[in-house]
């Protein structure tokens, strides 16, 4: 599967909409992918150091904002991968606060962060290949909202473009 619909406004919580309607419908797999190049590009063009500075006091840094990325990748990721499979547990929210706190991505090479984000929407990619379109609309609950697996994937490049735009407006 290379290419699917938006997913229809409704069908996802309200708070989503902010990265959803930040796509438009493309090819969803060369969409994802170009985003690595995009970000690589924009951390590369800066001096040396201007990803350990946060634009004010109590912001997050380039690199904390990459961490957190990767992070909400993986995450929205898990959740359509458990929808799309049938699984109607009820899975939790996730405070992107604690998160990025925990993960200390202050000390970590700012190369090996590009390179994970690299290997996750890779990662993505194959776990796409093989999932069937008619699954994208399974319904399941996380973090007591009801959302489909189409949902989570079309967050994921728009939760990227609101972050990207961040680092570009204000960095």
């Amino acid at each position: 599967m290379n290419s699917f619909a938006l997913p229809q406004t409704g069908t996802y919580p309200s708070f989503y909409h902010t990265y959803i309607s930040k796509v438009s419908e493309e090819n969803y797999l060369e969409l994802i992918l170009r985003q690595v190049n995009e970000i690589r590009e924009l951390f590369q063009s800066k001096e040396k150091g201007w990803d350990t500075l946060a634009y004010e006091l109590g912001k997050w840094t380039p690199k904390e904002i990459l961490g957190h990325i990767i992070d909400t990748d993986r995450i929205m990721t898990f959740r359509a991968l458990c929808f799309s499979r049938g699984d109607q547990n009820s899975l939790p929210g996730f405070d992107q606060d604690p998160y990025v706190v925990n993960a200390g991505y202050a000390k970590v090479p700012t190369e090996l962060l590009l390179a994970d984000f690299e290997a996750e929407r890779k990662a993505l990619t194959t776990l796409l290949m093989t999932m069937d379109e008619s699954v994208l609309d399974n319904v399941g609950n996380a973090n007591g909202n009801p959302i489909s697996p189409r949902s989570l994937l079309w967050i994921i490049p728009g939760h990227f473009i609101h972050h990207i735009n961040i680092l570009k407006e204000r960095y």
